[in-house]
Parts: structure tokens; C-alpha cells; sequence
């Protein structure tokens, strides 16, 4: 419970809630030191009229009242004696013994907020009755001056009940608002705020995943500047990472393909001879091979400077007919009825699934592509078949061949570039782009089966968004 406890104090949310209650309660004191000094001020200033209304019924009697119903008056007043200065003359009006010394005197005429404040709780602190003099202006322009000593005893039990509930509504009206404001600031402040923190964990997990970049959404337009600067930082950062992967994987193989290619240049510069200084009727034989190992040296420096140079863009996700896509990658491998190779199609006619067209094409055309390199390298006619589905979470498509299968050194580093491949000969540069590509799409790819009757490839997309609450 101690450790939960300091863990909330040490987030925003605990600590704006604590400097909330600090200042609301900074607030109450400066809301009730002067309203307990202008209590006391009007407490005073009820007596003198209290006093004044006695003092002139004294006087408007003619004859002398007696001294029952002049105690009367002044009990009512709860004063012990009154005096007035009316045309220059001060007349004690009203009198009755005073039970001790006057403690102090306190003048409402002349006296300021301050020395107000500093008198109010000079008597809420002490609490022994004492007798005081008050000196204030009667009402109405009934004289110049009105003076009356009274106890301090009922003044302080006044303000004391005064000031509890003061407090007590003071305190409801501060802890509402400060819920208010906790939960205002919550909505527009913190939460946004967290947001951003698990958008920036999530991305951290899989950068290569573009479903995990944020897209701003916040109303607060310092937050939504944040959030755009983290959108354009993560966009940068996916391409650099990408940028720096296939750098690394370029470096690593320099040594291999400089010596693949000086080998095969060095048979074509030996067929090369040949055909220059030689008019030996296996010319003829000799240039197909020549022209071949030439194709190879360029195809294998051509594939290598597209891989170190490329960028893929984030994947611009819209609705795409699988099946029409499907039709538009055979025929751009130039698979159709008069080839050898025999194409089936099981996706249903209204699949749409949600991805980028282009790079979903590029995905399908180097598998397809490279089950078509393998059954051609049989010399056997042979099916390629892509299959389609979705369930609730994903959908999945699977391209299956009748190949002779992957040798099992391929399946160790099957989407690593340069170092797997799915046949003979090649880079393994087709099947690690596709995998990133799938990759982008927050998907994956992975190699379903194979065997001696042939390979199959199965791509999982997902159906969601990357949530970074989930």
C-alpha cells in the first residue's frame, strides 16, 4: 500500500492533485483571515448600535429612567456602559459597574484592513474574557462620537462559530472544485499526455511496424505539436532503422559478392578471348555461355545497389480486392494458360483487405515469382496456387508451389538478404523485402510447409490498428 501510494505521488496526476489541494487551501486563508476581521469589525459595530438605540431612549424619556430598566437596556445592548459626544459635549448616557480594568481600546473610526486582521486574532487566540472599549460613529448623524466597553468573551464564542462554518462551507466548496479541476486537467492534460508516453512504448517495441506510428489527435495545440513532432520523429526514425538494417546487411556481404563477381568476370573475360582471338567453330557454343555469365554479374550488382539504396515509404493503407491483385501479379509474371506452369486462384471474388496495393503487389510478385524459378528449375511442369481467408482478427493469404522444396541450409536464414534464398543461386533479396514489407504492415510472413512435393509461404495481416492502451 506504501509503495502504491508513493508511486501515484510520483506521477503527474498525484502530484497536480497535491499542488491543487496546496493552493486551494492558500486560497481558503486568504478568503478567511479577512472575513473573520470583518466579522469582528461588524460584531462591534452591532453593539454600537445597540448601545446607540439604548443611549437614545434614555435620553428621549423626561424623566430620569429607573435604574432597573436602565440595566434592562444595557443588558440588551450587552454592553456595560454608553457614552456619547453630541454637540461637542460627552455625556455618559448609560452606565453600570464594570467588573475589571478595560483590557485595550479599539477604535473603529481609524482603523485599517491590516490592524483589523491582527485584532481579530489577537482575540480568537486569547481566550480569557476581558473588558474592551469600542469608540465608533453613531448612526443616522446622531452625534459626533459613540463609545461603549464591552465583554470580549461572546465576541470570541462568535466568531469562533462564525469561523467553523466558514470553514466547513469553505471546505466543501474546495474540495468540489478541486475535484473539478483534478478531473478537467485529467482530461485535457493528463491523459493526452499518457497517450503519447504509451504511443512512444508501443513504437519502441516494434519501430519497423508503421501501424505503431501516433497519429495526432490531440485539441490541445501544444500536445498536438508534440504529437506531430513524434509522428515526423518516428516516420524518420522507421526509415533510418530500415535505411541502417540493409546498410548493415550490405557491408556484411561486400567480401562475398566481390568475390562471386570477380569470378564470374573472370569467366567471362576467359570466353571473352575466346571469341576475340579464335575463330574455333565452339565460338558458337561459347557465347551463350558468355552472355549468361555476363546477366548474372549484372543482375547480382543490379539487386545489390537496389537493396542498399532503397527507402520504402510507410505502407498507405486503403481497401485493395485481393483477388484482382492476385490476377494483375500472374499476369505480370507472364503466367497464363500457354505456360507450362499451371496458376489457381482460391479467393473469394469480394475479399477486400486493408493495405497499401503496391507494396501488397511487390509482396505476392516475389513469392510468385520464386516458386515459378522453381519449378522451372525441374524442367517439369508443376502449379502455383494462392489461397485467401480472414477471421476475426486477421486476414491470410498463402502462396503454395509444386516445387522440389527449400534445401535446409536456405531454411536458416530464409528472409536474412544474402544470406538465404529460395533457389540455387540467388541473393535471398526477394523474400527479405517482402518479409519488411509485410513487416510494415504490422503482419508477418513465414514458411508454412515444405517438403518434397513443395513449398508454401503464408502472410498474416492484421485487421486493427496498433492500440497502445491494449
Amino acid at each position: 500500500m506504501t509503495e502504491r501510494r508513493k508511486s501515484f505521488l510520483n506521477t503527474l496526476s498525484g502530484r497536480f492533485l497535491i499542488l491543487t489541494a496546496v493552493f486551494v487551501m492558500l486560497a481558503e486563508v486568504l478568503i478567511f483571515v479577512p472575513s473573520i476581521a470583518r466579522f469582528r469589525a461588524d460584531f462591534m459595530l452591532t453593539r454600537l448600535k445597540q448601545a446607540q438605540i439604548a443611549a437614545l431612549t434614555q435620553l428621549a424619556a423626561e424623566d430620569m429612567v429607573s435604574p432597573e430598566l436602565e440595566a434592562e437596556l444595557l443588558a440588551n445592548a450587552e454592553v456595560y456602559n454608553v457614552v456619547l459626544r453630541r454637540n461637542e459635549v460627552r455625556q455618559l448616557v448609560l452606565s453600570s459597574p464594570i467588573p475589571e480594568e478595560i483590557h485595550a481600546t479599539y477604535d473603529l473610526r481609524m482603523a485599517g484592513p491590516w490592524e483589523l486582521i491582527r485584532d481579530a486574532f489577537t482575540c480568537l487566540l486569547d481566550p480569557v474574557d476581558r473588558v474592551v472599549r469600542v469608540i465608533g460613529y453613531p448612526v443616522q448623524d446622531a452625534g459626533t462620537l459613540i463609545e461603549v466597553t464591552m465583554d470580549t468573551k461572546p465576541m470570541r464564542e462568535a466568531m469562533i462559530d462564525y469561523g467553523l462554518r466558514i470553514l466547513a462551507l469553505s471546505a466543501l466548496i474546495s474540495v468540489v472544485t478541486a475535484f473539478l479541476l483534478f478531473l478537467a486537467v485529467r482530461r485535457l492534460l493528463v491523459l493526452p499526455i499518457r497517450r503519447v508516453v504509451r504511443h512512444m512504448q508501443t513504437y519502441a517495441e516494434a519501430p519497423e511496424d508503421a501501424r505503431r506510428v501516433i497519429e495526432p489527435t490531440a485539441d490541445v495545440e501544444e500536445l498536438r505539436i508534440a504529437e506531430e513532432a513524434l509522428q515526423s520523429m518516428q516516420t524518420q526514425l522507421t526509415g533510418a532503422l530500415r535505411q541502417k538494417e540493409r546498410l548493415a546487411q550490405l557491408g556484411g556481404a561486400v567480401a562475398k559478392i566481390s568475390h562471386d563477381l570477380r569470378n564470374i568476370l573472370t569467366t567471362a573475360q576467359l570466353f571473352a578471348d575466346r571469341l576475340e582471338g579464335s575463330a574455333d567453330p565452339a565460338v558458337a557454343r561459347s557465347a551463350p555461355k558468355l552472355i549468361a555469365s555476363i546477366s548474372r554479374a549484372v543482375s547480382l550488382c543490379e539487386s545489390t545497389l537496389a537493396f542498399g539504396k532503397a527507402e520504402e515509404p510507410p505502407p498507405q493503407l486503403r481497401r485493395v480486392n485481393l483477388a484482382k491483385l492476385v490476377g494483375e501479379v500472374f499476369e505480370g509474371e507472364g503466367l497464363g494458360a500457354e505456360t507450362a506452369i499451371t496458376c489457381l486462384t482460391d479467393v473469394p471474388p469480394g475479399l477486400m483487405i486493408r493495405a497499401d496495393g503496391e507494396q501488397l503487389y511487390r509482396i505476392l510478385s516475389n513469392l510468385i515469382r520464386n516458386a515459378r524459378q522453381a519449378i522451372e528449375a525441374t524442367s517439369q511442369p508443376g502449379t502455383i496456387e494462392v489461397s485467401a481467408g480472414e477471421d476475426e482478427q486477421e486476414w491470410w493469404i498463402r502462396v503454395g508451389d509444386t516445387g522440389p522444396g527449400l534445401p535446409p541450409k536456405a531454411r536458416e536464414h530464409l528472409f536474412a538478404a544474402f544470406q538465404g534464398g529460395a533457389r540455387k543461386g540467388g541473393t535471398g533479396l526477394g523474400l527479405a523485402i517482402a518479409s519488411e514489407l509485410v513487416r510494415g504492415h504490422g503482419g508477418r510472413l513465414e514458411l508454412a510447409r515444405t517438403d518434397a512435393e513443395g513449398t508454401e509461404f503464408a502472410i498474416h495481416l492484421p485487421k486493427g490498428t496498433a492500440d497502445p492502451a491494449g
